[in-house]
Order: structure tokens, then sequence, then C-alpha cells
């Protein structure tokens, strides 16, 4: 008999489908959560009495439970959410979240029959579940400050899919960095001019300082310092997608005269000397090991008592620093397919290094709460732009970053990472030359 038309081979009876969605709907039973697990036969299967219709975790290739039970590690997922056979319906990964709200599962396991879990998947083993080449960056990423590294292609990797892409779900200035939002319902635009601001006025910028930017992106500080405090600024960086965008921002705002730009490693920067340095949303792309280089080499560069502004993604400190190295799966995760040779200090090992390399530490402020507004409404603006996303930078890699920025907000907002800004000085004997107060950075409502 001739197959009816229009029917997809995979929607036939399986006896490996029922017996799932009887695991599935089991699960769901304990669980009462408004969500479902859409298979690839088009059922949806509730998790519970509760669902909506809208949100459901799609399984739209049997091959992806097999992946799954063979190797069970995140970057397994990571592969199968780029290629689309398990993906999220209805929302972006902060939709699932909101909707799972602060529901446990500690304890979920013990609930389920064990046996019917294992004749339910056993199935699924032996099926076929050949990976596709995986998306992760494939290079090299460690090595120390000073014997180099390819942070060329690490840093390209990341910033140059498209300036197009980016500017999906960036502010038309391109700010790509913790905003900051004084009034708590700004927009991104007004946020990130408020940090531009903010940055500005913690180095204290006078008319003629000399600025350098490290890792000065699409050029929002520098023009910013230049147009506002009158600042000679200089930015580098190594993506090239970047460094286009931002001489040819200089150029139409008329800023030559005070704006420079280098497609250049600022370690290789010498015989300069800068009374004011930035280094924002850069330091987590240096490693560890490359503290100490760092911060010596921004100190070299650096007049004496100049002021240093430090602003940095950290994770919280564990009992001990090897205990501390340990990265979580999600972290590696996100390292591989997302910011190759990332690693993030906590808050007390970059302040002892700067200690360490002749800085005095003068504030020290937590933005946490920013970051994960931040990230959130990135979220959502690039959910609400994917099919532009998909035909910039292709599916996978949309897919991808939406997971990426939807796991930023929810860590900062859970409290798992948190970003700091530390003002400090090329420490000197005398006066810091800094107020004695802070009062004119926040000034009463």
């Amino acid at each position: 008999m001739a197959p009816e038309p229009n029917r997809s081979p995979l929607a036939t009876p399986d006896r490996r489908i029922a017996a799932l969605r009887r695991l599935i709907a089991d699960l769901g039973s304990k669980l009462e959560l408004d969500l479902a697990v859409r298979l690839w036969d088009g059922e949806a299967v509730p998790l519970g009495s509760r669902w909506s219709g809208d949100l459901a975790l799609a399984i739209n290739d049997p091959a992806a439970i097999t992946r799954l039970l063979r190797k069970p590690k995140t970057p397994t997922l990571f592969d199968l959410m780029a290629e689309g056979k398990i993906d999220l319906e209805g929302g972006s990964l902060l939709a699932f979240s909101d909707r799972i709200g602060n529901r446990r599962t500690r304890g979920l396991l013990k609930q389920i029959d064990k046996f019917a879990a294992f004749r339910a998947l056993l199935p699924f083993f032996f099926g076929p579940g050949e990976a596709n080449p995986s998306h992760a960056y494939a290079g090299a990423q460690t090595a120390r400050f000073e014997a180099g590294r390819d942070d060329t292609a690490l840093i390209q990797f990341h910033y140059d899919l498209s300036n197009e892409f980016y500017a999906l779900f960036l502010d038309p200035e391109m700010v790509y960095t913790c905003a900051y939002f004084p009034n708590g319902n700004d927009s991104i635009a007004e946020a990130q001019q408020a940090k531009l601001d903010m940055i500005c006025r913690k180095l204290r910028l006078q008319p003629g300082d000399r600025m350098l930017d490290i890792g000065c992106g699409w050029g929002g500080l520098v023009c910013h310092a230049a147009q506002h405090y009158g600042a000679k600024a200089h930015g580098v960086t190594l993506s090239q997608a970047q460094y286009d965008f931002a001489v040819a921002k200089v150029k139409r705002l008329g800023l030559e005269d005070r704006v420079t730009i280098e497609l250049r490693d600022f370690r290789s920067l010498e015989g300069m000397e800068f009374d004011k340095i930035a280094s924002i949303g850069m330091y987590e792309a240096i490693g560890l090991d490359n503290r100490e280089g760092y911060f010596r080499q921004i100190r070299n560069l650096l007049r004496p008592r100049g002021i240093y502004l430090h602003h940095a993604i950290a994770r919280p400190m564990k009992k001990n620093e090897r205990e501390f190295r340990k990265k979580r799966p999600e972290f590696a995760a996100l390292v591989n397919y997302i910011f190759p040779g990332g690693e993030l200090d906590h808050i007390g090992g970059s302040t002892d290094s700067m200690e360490r390399n002749g800085f005095e530490i003068h504030d020290t402020e937590n933005w946490r709460e920013h970051y994960g507004r931040t990230c959130r409404i990135w979220t959502e603006r690039l959910y609400a732009n994917r099919k532009a996303a998909e035909a910039e930078v292709g599916a996978a890699k949309t897919r991808i970053w939406l997971l990426y920025l939807a796991g930023c907000a929810l860590a900062f907002e859970r409290g798992t990472v948190c970003i700091f800004q530390t003002v400090a000085t090329k420490r000197t004997r005398g006066p810091s030359g800094l107020p004695l107060t802070r009062a004119d950075l926040y000034p009463p409502a």
C-alpha cells in the first residue's frame, strides 16, 4: 500500500514513541509544569495537567536521545540544539526558566520507575546516532601571557560573526558590555549611554587626557570620551569587524583628531603613556594564568597616579584556588562554543593581582543585577529578530547564541556570577588625586 500523501515515515506507529510518551507523562505527573515535550511525530506530551499549549521542548529526531544516552554531557546537548534536533518552541530559554520558576527537581529520580525508564530508553541506545561536526572552537585555548597565544583567532571566533548580527540585539552604539540602569526602567540605549558616562566620570576624564581603551569593541567608549569629555582616546581591538566599524564611526563623527583605533594586541604597545586606562569586558578573555602579565602591562602604560578602571565578570570564590578553577560543565561549554580562551576570575584574585603589580585599589562596585537586566534585554531582542539572525549567521549559531545570552541572564539574576567595576591608581607616594568622597558619582535622587 502506498503511503498517505504528505505523511512523514516518522509519523507511523512506533513502539519506542509509545513507551517514551508514557515515561514523559509519568515524569510530568510529578513535575506538574506548564510545559510539554513534543516528539518527532508531532505529538506533544504535557509535563503535567497545567500546560497552556504554548511552550514545549521539541525532540525532533530520535537520534537526539541516542546521542544523549551514549554521551550524556553538556556539549552533546549544545550540539543537538545547534543542529535543531532538540529545540525550544514558543519562547527562549528565559521563557522556559520563568515558567519553571523555583520548582526543585531534587529527589525526582527516586520517584521514577527505574525499570520502566530502562525499558523505554533501551531501544534508543542502539539506534543510529552519529554526531555531526561540532560547532565548538577547535583551536588551542591556553598559553601563558609572555609566551603568547593565537588570541586573534580566539577573539575573531566570537566577535567577527557579523556586525549586522550584533546590531540585531545591541543598542545603536553597538556597546557589548553590561549596561547601567540608574532608573531601573531605562531602555537599552539609555542604559548604555549611562554606562559610558559613568565610566568616564569614574576615570575623572578631563579635556586633553590621554585615554586607552583595551578591547575597544565597536568604538562606543572612545567616541563618547572624546565627544563629551574632550579626551584624546586610543582604542585597540583584535577583531577585524570591530576595527572596520570603529574606524568608520570615528570618521563619520569627525573625531579623527581626538580618536585613534588600532587593530593590535595591547601587549605590543610600547613607548606610550596614558593618563587614564579602561578595560571593559576584556579581562575575561586573557586566562587566569595571564593575569600577572596583564596588570603589569597596564601599569607600564599608565602614568604615576593615573587612573585605571577594571570592568570584568567574576565568579564567587570557592574554599581554595584549586576548587575555584574547576569548571562547571555549562561554563566549559560556554567557553568552547562561544568565548574560546575565556576564564572568569574571582574579585579577590583580580584585586590581589592588581596590588601585587603596583596599583592602589579605591573602589569596587558590583553591577550584577545590571548585567542580568542587560542580558535579558539582549536575549529578547535577538529572539524577536531570530529569522534575520539565521539569515546572517545561520540557524545553528543563532540557537547557540540564544542559549548563551539567556544562560548569562539567568546566571547574573541568580547570583552564580557577578560583575565588578574596580577603580585603581598607579601607586606612588603622596595623595591619590581622587576626591575624598564619591558624592558626585551618586547624587541624591
